[in-house]
């Protein structure tokens, strides 16, 4: 009996510890790339301390950082509301009947050698093309989070990804040129889509209405976005509600690549 209790113990041990390495995995997505990632680690350390003084035992200071941590709370709620929205979001979009979703995510499981089933190429193809005649244009690709929210909002689409048919979409004097062209897998799923617009005051003036839309549909969901100015032609690249800088296309598509299967 002593044997089985221990060895029950054990199982959820590991239980427990593979469920928090999950949970890190998580907050770690939401956080990275901002400047939220900062105040995470911070977190982490002041934890750490915590419980070491707690082994430690040395009650004063464990005392006060244990209280310090739990007055903390509600501050890191209000600190870490944008990223706790997405969580919440990214769980409650989570298909577990479908398998393929289910992979999905849990992508640190797969072996180095994922593939990736967009076609990037041709996105950021169009996307030079359209810049070469300052054509707007407003691209998001769907990650981990459902995006069928947004997608009713526009025309529904089911078209393999290719050059031509981007640029068609966004040909100025076409009916499919306003709001978004929402990409899934390899498959352009719907456009004129409308999306949820920033509030963010840091956002530079030069910037209109399609890089407060990119930057906030990137803010609610881990969805990339790209946006090219009917103004001055210039591609830009919004991911976790951050313009993200590029020296020129062939880094642009290595970076979305690599976010994609990230």
């Amino acid at each position: 009996m002593d044997f089985l209790n221990f060895l029950e113990f054990k199982i959820t041990d590991i239980l427990d510890i593979i469920l928090v390495a999950i949970l890190l995995y998580y907050i770690y997505k939401l956080v990275r790339g901002s400047v939220a990632i900062n105040i995470f680690l911070g977190i982490v350390i002041v934890w750490g301390f915590w419980k070491l003084t707690e082994l430690l035992g040395m009650e004063m200071i464990s005392s006060l950082v244990g209280a310090f941590m739990q007055v903390g709370l509600i501050a890191l709620i209000i600190v870490f509301q944008q990223e706790i929205r997405k969580f919440l979001l990214m769980v409650g979009s989570t298909n577990f009947a479908n398998k393929r979703n289910f992979i999905k995510h849990f992508k640190f499981l797969r072996q180095d050698g994922a593939t990736l089933s967009m076609d990037v190429d041709s996105i950021i193809e169009a996307c030079k093309k359209m810049s070469s005649t300052k054509t707007g244009a407003l691209i998001v690709l769907e990650r981990n989070n459902s995006l069928d929210f947004i997608k009713s909002s526009g025309d529904k689409m089911h078209c393999e990804v290719n050059t031509p048919i981007l640029e068609s979409i966004f040909y100025k004097n076409s009916t499919l040129h306003d709001g978004a062209a929402i990409i899934e897998n390899n498959y352009i799923v719907a456009t004129r889509a409308i999306l949820p617009v920033s509030n963010e005051r840091n956002i530079p003036l030069r910037f209109g209405l399609r890089h407060r839309a990119a930057v906030g549909v990137s803010e609610k969901t881990d969805a990339l976005a790209l946006v090219v100015s009917e103004e001055t032609g210039n591609i830009s690249y919004i991911r976790s509600g951050r313009f993200v800088d590029f020296g020129n296309m062939d880094e642009l598509t290595a970076i979305i690549k690599e976010d994609l299967i990230a």
